[in-house]
């Protein structure tokens, strides 16, 4: 037992030398080449401090009401941030209008939303990315009656009716309004600002005769109407007239019983105008959020549905707002490499930091490489100093010898021995280091021969 002992003691022992060793080794190092490691850690202050900081886990997203299609499409999108440990926090808005003034404040909290193309002026710009387009937003016109095909033709025989242009700050309000005027009519007292659902609700009681709604084909409303075997659905016979008037217009083609084969509807083909959904952020958003945002896109709307193809969305098609880097990187090669492997924080954690280190080596490297040479060359000036010293000393006491001066002397001679023997030398210096070591012994055997003398001298 006392032997194991001796033995875990004996081993303690080393490796508490061979760590103190090696600490000195490292301060002495330090000490010699201090001035290229203050730049080397300049170098890494600035470069962490143009690192992208880490991305936000909390970011408030603008939808529409609580009823509507884009609310219905956010709660999709919170879930997926929640999955990779963000929280989406979603705002209610009154409409497109009112998200792109969300986004406008930089006040206000919110950092993303859905926006349907031609509501943002193009002056008005500044300070927002569009990710891209995320599905088609048909401008429907719903009316009561019989299958009427000249009233679907002139727009302007429903004016002397009630009819539904959408809520204030609404797209749907925005688009009807733009068509109105492009057919030379101005507002009227008929024309109503009702909410959707109490559009809806009117049209179905017979107190309005007509509703414009500007929704995706999968929205909860626009199922309802569809469904609904007393409305009527209008066809846009002119459609690509309007289209050739607003840029961001397209047309969308229904065949002649392509919603209810059953009941033939609609009963003719029909045109429809259609407006897209971008998904729009504040430009300082992090790149990171803006990744999570494109991916979910891709996996919710890139689903595809009865207009779209599958993953044909998200795609950029207004131009209106300038596309994100981000989003460009994005369609052009996809999510970075590690998001199709690892959880999004620990891969965006990586991507920092391999944007961190990239510069830092590129920096680091040759101030590195030279640490080496730096020191090799330190050393040799510091010996070269210990000799130096010693031929002065040597002089000292070849020349001006006193008896009372010899303790001094020595001990200059020990102090310089012991700060040569205390300096770690590399290999490519050992005979330099030796040679010094041996010319101490030298002066050493000066002094004693001159002590020798003297002695002698006062003798005789």
């Amino acid at each position: 037992m006392k032997k194991i002992t001796t033995e875990l003691k004996e081993h303690f022992v080393a490796m508490y030398e061979a760590l103190r060793d090696e600490i000195v080794s490292w301060a002495q190092i330090a000490s010699d080449a201090w001035p290229l490691l203050l730049l080397l850690g300049m170098g890494l202050g600035l470069t962490t401090w143009f690192a992208k900081p880490a991305p936000p886990d909390h970011v408030y997203f603008a939808a529409s009401d609580p009823g509507g299609e884009f609310y219905a499409m956010g709660k999709e999108y919170v879930d997926f941030f929640r999955e990779r440990g963000v929280t989406l926090e979603l705002v209610p808005s009154h409409g497109g209008k009112q998200n792109f003034d969300f986004l406008k404040n930089k006040q206000d909290l919110v950092q993303a939303a859905f926006v349907q193309s031609g509501i943002v002026p193009a002056d008005e710009t500044a300070g927002l990315l569009s990710l891209g387009s995320i599905n088609y937003q048909p401008l429907w016109f719903f009316y009561r009656g019989t299958d009427d095909q000249e009233a679907e033709e002139k727009i302007g025989k429903f004016l002397s009716r009630k009819i539904s242009i959408g809520p204030e700050g609404s797209s749907t309000r925005i688009q009807a309004l733009r068509i109105l005027a492009l057919n030379g009519f101005q507002p009227t007292p008929n024309m109503l600002a009702l909410s959707h659902d109490e559009a809806i609700a009117a049209l179905r009681r017979g107190d309005i005769d007509g509703m414009f709604i500007v929704h995706g084909i999968n929205s909860r409303r626009i199922q309802e109407l569809l469904h609904d075997t007393k409305l009527r659905l209008a066809s846009f016979i002119r459609a690509q007239a309007y289209a050739r008037q607003m840029d961001y217009i397209s047309v969308l083609e229904v065949p002649m019983g392509g919603f209810d084969l059953a009941r033939n509807f609609p009963p003719r083909d029909t045109q429809l105008l259609t407006t897209t959904a971008s998904l729009l952020v504040d430009s300082e958003l992090h790149p990171a959020i803006q990744m999570l945002f494109l991916q979910a896109a891709t996996a919710i709307n890139g689903r595809g549905d009865y207009f779209a193809r599958i993953k044909e969305f998200p795609a950029y098609r207004d131009a209106t707002v300038p596309e994100s880097p981000v989003a460009i990187r994005y369609h052009k090669s996809g999510p970075p490499f590690l998001m199709h492997y690892l959880p999004f924080w620990i891969a965006e954690f990586i991507d920092r930091l391999a944007v961190l280190i990239l510069p830092l080596v590129a920096f680091a490297y040759p101030i590195l490489s030279k640490i080496p040479g730096y020191r090799l060359n330190r050393l040799r000036a510091r010996l070269a100093k210990s000799y130096g010293e010693l031929k002065f000393l040597e002089a000292d006491i070849v020349n001006h010898y006193k008896s009372e001066a010899h303790e001094e002397y020595r001990q200059r001679l020990g102090d310089l021995e012991l700060n040569v023997i205390a300096t770690r030398i590399p290999s490519s210096l050992t005979e330099y280091y030796f040679g010094l070591r041996t010319h101490i012994d030298y002066v050493r055997d000066k002094l004693m021969q001159s002590r020798k003398g003297v002695s002698e001298a006062a003798e005789s």
